[in-house]
């Protein structure tokens, strides 16, 4: 997979972003995606070193529309902890 399928989008919340005070920052990323790969993904989008990589997967909500029901998508969010020193700056004005 390339590096930019892997990885989504940024998470920002309040909570990521007090993350990002310890130097860790929260992606959505490919529900099949493992460690290695958005821990590769993330240093090549963002030429920075990873420590570790923290996944969590969530199922999607059960949804009603009438008598019909369906799910919301499943979704994967990985927190990323980078070397001290080093820093993604896409999210500095965050």
């Amino acid at each position: 997979m390339d590096p930019r399928d892997i990885i989504k989008k940024p998470v920002v919340t309040e909570k990521s972003t007090r993350l990002m005070e310890m130097n860790k920052y929260c992606f959505l990323v490919d529900p099949r995606a493992n460690k290695l790969q958005i821990k590769n993904a993330v240093e090549t989008i963002f030429n920075v070193r990873v420590v570790a990589v923290n996944t969590m997967r969530g199922l999607g909500k059960l949804k009603r529309m009438g008598r019909y029901e369906g799910r919301r998508p499943r979704w994967k969010k990985a927190v990323v902890t980078l070397e001290p020193g080093n820093r993604i700056e896409y999210f500095e004005g965050v």
